[in-house]
């Protein structure tokens, strides 16, 4: 049975995969990274599959149906998000028309979060598979393969054939991960590593996960709250350290490795046990890794010794209120003591922070900018609240009714840039989003800020082709105002 995996076309260089979906302005685009898990494993089952970012590859609608026709797939998976999710469904639509008689089946956090409104909102679509939906396709394409019947399929939801929307049950998540084939195998396979690119990291470079889930409950964060749960689930560290190896071997071009998890350092004790393993197999592949900022300088250390560049941090907000009004969990202070043992270890910092969170206001804000300047972090994002379906944030906005469209189609600009549709009592999403573009200018431009990077570019060349890509991206955005009037 052919299976055909779509990143669907959209924008070009559409991030769809990534936590906050959009057309990034320093040209960031992610890996597809969970239909490529997904891949794997149905590939592992013994089905033929075919994995297309189109997206990435910079393919439109036609190329997709010329090749889903060549293809005759009986099942096609597609990835979706709330920013696109309109222009998903009406791919979704094509390809019904195309061929009839395949399955469509959508994944992803936004068709997690309503199953019910996706599916009443399209015939073509056929079902949608909830949450970590890894193992839920495989059992889906066994099921399609030998005629059973969907009731039996955990984690699905789809409409039989008198039009009665069944949710089954949801599917336990995936507790050894070690069992999953290398996400990079997949890239291998299917992907062409150059046509992605982090503005964070070296160029080329791969993205991996080495555990799935995280602990804390962050209001905002989409992950975990839709896909993969608040239980820290981890591959073994044998595991990771083989596809290290593997990626080392088979890809002499890459010259990074980003790890995905939501927070690898959530568990330090595993960090260093990672590090110590890397250490003694001869690692030199640099790698970079999202963390949170009450990590130990000795974690760090130990880190930075096995590969560790940079670490991505969320600060989010310079305001205590905010941060605990988020679930943070973290206080302010603890940033400064984070940033100077990053320092102190040689650890890169970009540091990430949010406008328009609950009980933000423009004193709030100014909090914000004033900690991005006193961290002076190597690299910096500002962007607006960004509030999805099946997140705490989403209903706070939805429910104090602070959304100020409901139609998922203004979640970006026409040119698929972030914006905010959240407003506050002194703040429109016009003030957020302007806030954030402001900031960026005041961040960047900085005769401090500019005379390092020189220098960085001078000292480590390594560097300076992510510098320079990032710069050149940045700067067709940086005086020119998110959203026009």
């Amino acid at each position: 049975m052919n299976i055909y995996m779509l990143n669907p076309p959209f924008h070009k260089k559409f991030s769809r995969s990534q936590r906050s979906p959009a057309v990034t302005k320093s040209g960031v685009i992610y890996y597809p990274i969970w239909l490529a898990y997904a891949t794997g494993v149905l590939e592992k089952a013994g089905f033929s599959v075919r994995l297309v970012d189109a997206p990435a590859r910079g393919l439109d609608l036609a190329d997709v149906l010329g090749q889903i026709d060549e293809f005759q797939p009986r099942l096609v998976v597609m990835d979706t998000s709330t920013p696109s999710i309109v222009n998903d469904l009406k791919v979704a639509e094509a390809i019904h028309a195309k061929i009839p008689t395949a399955v469509i089946a959508l994944v992803g956090p936004h068709v997690t979060a309503l199953p019910d409104e996706v599916l009443h909102s399209s015939p073509a679509v056929s079902l949608v598979a909830r949450g970590e939906y890894d193992y839920t396709l495989r059992n889906l394409a066994e099921c399609l393969d030998g005629g059973s019947d969907l009731s039996s399929i955990e984690g699905i939801s789809y409409r039989t054939n008198d039009g009665t929307i069944v949710h089954n049950p949801d599917a336990p998540t995936i507790k050894d991960l070690d069992e999953i084939p290398f996400v990079s195998e997949v890239y291998k396979r299917h992907l062409v590593v150059e046509d992605y690119f982090y503005s964070i990291t070296r160029y080329p470079e791969i993205a991996i996960v080495t555990g799935r889930g995280c602990p804390y409950k962050c209001s905002y964060c989409l992950w975990p709250q839709t896909l993969t749960g608040h239980i820290y689930r981890r591959r073994s560290i044998m595991n990771v350290a083989d596809e290290f190896e593997f990626i080392s071997r088979e890809f002499p071009q890459v010259k990074e490795v980003f790890l995905e998890d939501d927070t690898l350092t959530v568990d330090q004790r595993r960090s260093v046990a990672l590090s110590r393993e890397l250490i003694r197999r001869g690692n030199r592949l640099p790698f970079t890794a999202n963390s949170r900022a009450d990590v130990s300088f000795e974690t760090l250390k130990s880190l930075k010794e096995a590969g560790l560049r940079l670490v991505c941090v969320g600060f989010e907000s310079g305001d205590q209120e905010i941060l605990d009004a988020i679930h943070k969990k973290i206080a302010v202070e603890q940033f400064y003591q984070f940033r100077k043992s990053a320092m102190q270890a040689r650890v890169l910092v970009h540091g990430c922070f949010m406008a328009g969170n609950p009980g933000e206001t423009p004193q709030s804000l100014e909090k914000t900018l004033q900690l991005a300047k006193d961290l002076n972090p190597d690299t910096a994002q500002f962007l607006p609240i960004m509030v999805y379906p099946g997140t705490e944030a989403y209903n706070w906005a939805y429910e104090n009714e602070r959304l100020t469209s409901k139609h998922f189609g203004d979640w970006l600009t026409p040119d698929g840039l972030h914006k905010s549709v959240v407003s506050h009592p002194d703040l429109t999403p016009e003030d957020i989003v302007k806030w954030c573009d402001d900031a960026r200018r005041s961040f960047y431009l900085r005769p401090r800020y500019i005379l390092n990077k020189l220098v960085e570019i001078a000292y480590y060349p390594g560097e300076s082709y992510r510098i320079i890509k990032s710069a050149l991206s940045l700067f067709r955005y940086l005086f020119r105002p998110s959203i026009r009037q």
